[in-house]
């Protein structure tokens, strides 16, 4: 796990985030994947946080559950840019449904198995498995340790602190709690971003990798483009919950 040590000092590695963005926010107003990740990439793909349900003995084990499959079994549309309250019957079920999932996608975090089935995937399509360089938002109150003494790199508009780490690295924590925001290659051959508000992680990469993602059985990944929306009422094919 990392540790309050594991912080850089120096986060120039990330500045050219950062740069992408602004560049491209200065020329589109909706919140779109390109406002989460580097537009330079030739490919996208939405990784889905997987719901849970509890099975086995007591109930205690706990095993993935596809947004497809909530989808399927709820009457809803799997696509690209689905929602995941869009997907459930009423508001009632945000709580969870019994026999199909008994907890939520997370919100901001992707969970250790995801993480660890994406970077075998994406060790794949970079020369740099060694170096990789992880991101942590800064508004998490356990960093207070960290602020004093670790760089602080600014990605648009949220302040980072900076890990660098082998892709081996990529189910790490922080004190066992904080996944990464943030996370690419030294040699910028694929980005990773987890924004802290949405239950699906963005990934870009090339026409190849993207595809290698898509087709992980581990995964459950779409492909979508830099202007495709992350908003919470970017799924017109689903009904809208009670709620909105």
């Amino acid at each position: 796990m990392w540790t309050a040590d594991s912080f850089q000092r120096d986060v120039s590695a990330g500045k050219w985030i950062d740069e992408s963005l602004k560049r491209f926010a200065r020329d589109h107003r909706a919140v779109v994947v390109g406002s989460v990740l580097p537009t330079e990439f030739d490919s996208y793909a939405r990784v889905f946080h997987p719901a849970h349900r509890r099975t086995g003995p007591s109930a205690g084990q706990v095993v993935p559950v596809t947004w497809r499959a909530v989808a399927a079994a709820n009457g809803r549309t799997a696509h690209p840019l689905m929602e995941w309250e869009f997907l459930l019957p009423t508001t009632a079920a945000r709580t969870g449904q019994p026999g199909l999932w008994d907890k939520a996608p997370g919100t901001g975090e992707l969970a250790r198995p995801t993480a660890e089935a994406l970077a075998g995937v994406l060790a794949n399509f970079t020369t740099t498995t060694d170096q990789c360089w992880y991101a942590i938002w800064e508004g998490h109150t356990i960093l207070d340790d960290v602020r004093q003494n670790a760089g602080r790199l600014e990605i648009y508009d949220k302040g980072m602190f900076l890990i660098k780490d082998s892709i081996a690295a990529a189910g790490n924590r922080f004190r066992s709690l904080l996944s990464p925001n943030l996370w690419w290659s030294d040699d910028r051959a694929w980005c990773v971003a987890t924004d802290t508000d949405l239950m699906a992680t963005y990934v870009g990469g090339s026409a190849r990798c993207i595809d290698a993602i898509i087709n992980c059985p581990d995964l459950e990944a779409l492909e979508v483009s830099a202007t495709m929306s992350v908003q919470w009422d970017s799924d017109t094919v689903n009904p809208r919950p009670e709620r909105y």
